[in-house]
């Protein structure tokens, strides 16, 4: 008989400890957010999340209001719509609100890495000094040279340069985007002398080009992939997939390439210091290759179709990228040399910036996520206090609380490439209820999470939109042809992408 009630005691604890897990027993407390659980025990909303996460949490918002809480896939996610909040948020102590847990599952995940303790302040320093002031000076020196390289290396003269050729525009701007930003942040063919050097260039091209296919092939994989949802075709896939970019990427192989960014040098000997295995700094070397590249390409992508696709924008944009040629020596004429733009020469150009900040407004829509170390109060904008539960998730999803809200941006679902600049050339304000907000676009993120590349990727971006408008005339094979809708399966990881490619022509103008 005691064995039986032994067992029954047992299978009730267990019973009970399911349900505990399943979130049947989450109750809201006094004083947090309004909770929703869904109908599912455990998975809540997962499915609704995953099929659409903008329009998700427009619903949540609409129900709840500018904060709720909500079960996703057995964790508690607070989701914070009100922009007033973000300052709190962002500059909160990691010892309540930290961002590193989240990011460590994702990166071990999707990459194969594991961090060491020290991965945030390497990147954070390496990055301060490579891809910011100075060192951005020398970075974008370098990026130009590779896009000169993929570019410029075959054009036409005679009759043969006003033939229009057709392409892909997403495809297009992706794959030069990303070779050139590989090439200068991983290091270009060796050779010695003058004669061996357009060898290595084509062998640069060649070999870049073959990159950029292969991490095409990830990258479609990659929202399922952060999902845990992948069939196991497609998973086996993501595995070559890794393995072939861990050996392409190893340490060894770019110890042994010319011109190597100290970016990329840098972090690798800071990780080697502080004990972290060769196997691992050759996976953290993939990690950084889709950090850095993964959202570039696709925003030359948006940026070169709305310009298209307006054509005052285009005109405004092009004549101030040739009013600053002009004025810095590098007007393009027939027979000119290359031209070579400058980091001074792209901040020079306020319109320019307009136009990819609007862009970038429209299609970046990165989730900001922090775990819930410890119980924390939050005071929203129309004075009421709440109190986020230790154990949950904490997540701002500025694409729509701030990017696409019509009370910070009028027709936000317009492209307005002066939006973001006033016509003396200085940057506007912006606000909400007639108070001025800190956070009106948030395309990099915020905080000690913002993304320590976004200067390097602006400058990447507006190298090659400055060059395409240098040299060749655009147009859209379809002037009718509608902005493609973007793929909602990317929610939260960047730069959205395009459900299906654009077909466009381009002619040299010189």
């Amino acid at each position: 008989m005691a064995l039986w009630v032994i067992l029954l005691c047992t299978l009730l604890a267990s019973l009970l400890g399911g349900l505990y897990l399943l979130g049947v027993f989450r109750r809201r407390r006094p004083g947090e957010p309004p909770l929703d659980k869904g109908t599912i025990p455990w998975m809540g909303y997962m499915l609704d999340f995953r099929k659409d996460s903008s329009e998700f949490l427009k619903r949540m918002q609409r129900k709840h209001g500018d904060i709720f809480t909500v079960l996703i896939g057995g964790y508690y996610f607070t989701f914070v719509m009100d922009p007033f909040c973000f300052g709190a948020i962002v500059k909160e102590a990691r010892t309540k609100l930290d961002f590193r847990p989240f990011a460590s599952k994702l990166v071990m995940q999707v990459f194969g890495y594991n961090p060491i303790k020290a991965n945030h302040s390497i990147i954070h320093a390496s990055s301060t000094k490579h891809l910011m002031g100075d060192g951005l000076t020398v970075m974008t020196q370098s990026t130009m040279e590779n896009f000169q390289k993929l570019m410029l290396f075959n054009l036409s003269s005679g009759e043969e340069k006003r033939v229009w050729q057709e392409d892909n525009l997403f495809h297009y701007c992706y794959n030069i985007v990303f070779r050139a930003g590989y090439l200068a942040l991983y290091g270009t063919t060796p050779h010695q002398g003058a004669d061996n050097k357009e060898k290595a260039n084509e062998q640069d091209r060649i070999h870049s080009n073959q990159v950029f296919h292969e991490f095409r092939k990830y990258d479609r994989l990659f929202p399922r992939l952060a999902y845990s949802v992948l069939p196991p075709k497609d998973k086996i896939e993501a595995e070559r997939l890794k393995r072939l970019f861990w050996s392409i990427l190893s340490v060894k192989k770019c110890w042994q390439k010319d011109n190597i960014s100290g970016w990329i040098s840098d972090q690798d000997q800071l990780l080697a210091e502080n004990g972290a295995p060769e196997y691992m700094r050759d996976r953290f070397m993939f990690m950084l290759l889709w950090a850095s590249q993964g959202n570039t390409g696709p925003t030359a992508f948006w940026l070169l179709l709305y310009l298209m696709k307006h054509p005052e924008a285009m005109k405004a944009v092009k004549d101030e990228v040739d009013k600053v040629s002009r004025e810095n020596g590098q007007e393009v004429k027939p027979g000119s040399p290359p031209i070579n733009i400058t980091k001074d020469m792209l901040n020079q150009t306020p319109l320019l910036d307009s136009a990819l900040e609007e862009t970038l407004r429209l299609v970046a829509a990165p989730m900001l996520i922090r775990a819930i170390v410890e119980d924390t109060s939050l005071k929203t904008s129309s004075g009421t206090e709440y109190t986020l539960r230790k154990g949950d998730r904490m997540a701002l999803f500025p694409h729509l609380s701030v990017q696409m809200n019509p009370e910070i941006h009028p027709e936000p679902h317009e492209f307005k490439y002066d939006r973001f600049v006033n016509p003396d050339g200085t940057k506007k304000d912006f606000y909400k209820h007639g108070k001025k907000l800190k956070y009106f676009n948030m395309p990099w993120g915020a905080g000690v999470s913002i993304c320590p590349g976004r200067f390097f990727a602006t400058a990447e971006i507006k190298l090659f939109v400055f060059l395409m408008l240098t040299y060749y005339d655009l147009e859209l094979v379809n002037g009718e042809e509608e902005i493609p809708a973007i793929d909602v399966s990317r929610w939260g990881f960047g730069t959205m992408q395009p459900v299906r490619d654009v077909r466009f022509r381009y002619r040299q103008r010189f």
